[in-house]
C-alpha cells in the first residue's frame, strides 16, 4: 500500500478550505501577554534571551518583547531584548504593546533610536460597549485618543499596529470608526482581539471577513489584519484557524498558551498544525526545547496530557492500541508506526511511540516492554507474573515495579537459567 492510500483525509476533502500553500505570519506574545498570567514567574533576562533565540530558530516572524510603558524594569528588559536582536543579528522582528497614550509610545521610540532595531508599536484601546460603559468612555474620546496616539507614533518613525481590545464584542459601527481613524492616521496593521475568549470559530470568521470587506478594502491601503485570541471558552486554536480561513495575515499566540486568566492560543500547537497543513516549511525539531524552556522559565508545568509535548502524548498502556503499534513495528515501517494510532508524527519532534503496562493492557504490552528493556519476553511464566500484577493495580506500572517482579522471578527460577539478558 502507498502511504497516501492508508489515510483518507477529511480535512482536505472536496469542498473544504485548502490551507496548503497559504502563508500567515506568527507573532509570539510569550514575553508580554504570556507573562501577564497571574501564575507565572517573570523570567530572568538570560532566560528571555534563550526563548527569543528559540523563537528565531523556529521561524516565528515577530515577537512582542514587552510593554515598556509599564515601568523601569519592563523598559529595561525591552531595551536588552532589542539589543540582543541587534547584536545576534536575529531575523525575528520586534513589537511592543502600548496603550493609546503618548507616555506608552515614547519609550518604544526611544528604545528604537537607542538600538537601531525597528519596533512596531501595538497601540491598544477597548472597543466593546461593556468596556465603554465601565470606563465612562465616549466614542469621541476614543477617537481622539486613537488619532493622537497613532499620529504621534508615526511621527516618531514607528510602524503601528492598532489593536481594539474586546473586538469580538464590539459593535460594527464602532469598529469602522476606530479602525478607519487609525488607518487614516498611518496604522498599517490592525489587530482583532478576542480579549476575553468570547468568540466561537464562526464568530471569528464573521468578524475577520467584516473587517476586511467593510474597513480594510474600502480604505485603499495595504493593511495587515492580525488575530489575537484567548482560551476562556477553549476555542483558542480553533479560532486561529478560522481567522486564517477568513483572511487574517498574522496570528498571535504564546508558548504553552500562557497569558491572562487561562491564557492565549498555544503558539507551539499552532506551529504543529501549520506544519501538518502544509503552511510551515521550517524545521520544528527545537519546538520541544522551546516548550521546555518556557515551562522552566515561567514555572508553568507541561501537563502530562498536553498535545504533542506532554509526557503522555505518544504513550499508551491500552492493549488494543499497543497491539496495533506492535504489528506496525513488525512490518518494519517507521512511517506506519508513527501514524497507526497517532494523528501527529512523534519523530517530527524527537519523540517515539511508547508502550506501557497497565490494568487495561494485553499480553502483547508485557512482551513488548520486556523485550525492549532487556528481559526475556519468551518466558511465559515471567510474562504472566507481570501481567497479573498489572491487573491488580490502578496505574501504569513503573519500571521499578516491573523489574522488581523480574528480579524476584529470576531468583525463584535461577536453576532454569532465566533472567535478565546480558
Amino acid at each position: 500500500m502507498q502511504q497516501k492510500d492508508l489515510i483518507y483525509d477529511w480535512n482536505t476533502a472536496s469542498g473544504t478550505f485548502d490551507f496548503s500553500g497559504l502563508h500567515v505570519q506568527l507573532d509570539d506574545e510569550t514575553l508580554r501577554d504570556g507573562l501577564q498570567s497571574p501564575s507565572v514567574l517573570d523570567p530572568s533576562i538570560d532566560a528571555k534571551f534563550e526563548i527569543l533565540h528559540l523563537m528565531n530558530e523556529l521561524g516565528i516572524d515577530t515577537a512582542d518583547i514587552g510593554l515598556p510603558g509599564a515601568g523601569p524594569r519592563a523598559a529595561g528588559d525591552v531595551l536588552e531584548l532589542a539589543r540582543e536582536i541587534a547584536s545576534a543579528r536575529l531575523r525575528i522582528a520586534a513589537n511592543c504593546a502600548a496603550r493609546t497614550v503618548r507616555a506608552d509610545i515614547e519609550p518604544i521610540a526611544r528604545i528604537t533610536q537607542q538600538t537601531g532595531v525597528p519596533i512596531e508599536a501595538c497601540t491598544f484601546i477597548g472597543s466593546s460597549p461593556i468596556r465603554q460603559y465601565a470606563e465612562d468612555w465616549t466614542i469621541e474620546r476614543m477617537l481622539r485618543a486613537t488619532e493622537d496616539a497613532v499620529s504621534f507614533a508615526v511621527s516618531e518613525g514607528l510602524r503601528v499596529m492598532y489593536v481594539t481590545e474586546d473586538t469580538t464584542r464590539a459593535r460594527p459601527e464602532t469598529l469602522k470608526q476606530l479602525y478607519g481613524t487609525s488607518i487614516r492616521c498611518g496604522a498599517r496593521r490592525i489587530c482583532l482581539a478576542d480579549t476575553v475568549g468570547h468568540a466561537t470559530p464562526e464568530g471569528a470568521r464573521q468578524l475577520v471577513r467584516f473587517v476586511i470587506d467593510e474597513i480594510v478594502r474600502p480604505s485603499g491601503e495595504d493593511v495587515g489584519v492580525d488575530w489575537h485570541g484567548h482560551r476562556d471558552r477553549g476555542f483558542g486554536i480553533a479560532n486561529v484557524f478560522a481567522a486564517i480561513e477568513a483572511g487574517a495575515t498574522r496570528v498571535h499566540g504564546t508558548g504553552l498558551g500562557i497569558g491572562e486568566r487561562v491564557g492565549n492560543a498555544e503558539l507551539d500547537l499552532m506551529l504543529v498544525n501549520l506544519k501538518l497543513l502544509g503552511m510551515h516549511a521550517g524545521d520544528l525539531s527545537r519546538l520541544p526545547e522551546y516548550c521546555r524552556k518556557v515551562s522552566e522559565a515561567t514555572g508553568v508545568a507541561i501537563p502530562a496530557n498536553y498535545p504533542v509535548f506532554g509526557r503522555d502524548a505518544f504513550r499508551t498502556g491500552t492493549g488494543v492500541h499497543a497491539a496495533a503499534i506492535i504489528k506496525a513495528k513488525a512490518k518494519g515501517d517507521s512511517w506506519l508506526v508513527d501514524r497507526v494510532y497517532s494523528g501527529v508524527p512523534a519523530d517530527w519532534f524527537g519523540r517515539r511511540q511508547e508502550i506501557e503496562i497497565s490494568h487495561v493492557s494485553g499480553m502483547s504490552n508485557v512482551k513488548f516492554w520486556l523485550a525492549g528493556h532487556g528481559w526475556d519476553a519468551t518466558d511465559e511464566e515471567l510474562c504472566r507474573k507481570v501481567f497479573d500484577l498489572a491487573k491488580t493495580t490502578d496505574h501504569v506500572l513503573t519500571r521499578e515495579e516491573i523489574e522488581h517482579v523480574c528480579r524476584e522471578h529470576a531468583i525463584d527460577d535461577a536453576t532454569a537459567g532465566r533472567g535478565a539478558i546480558d
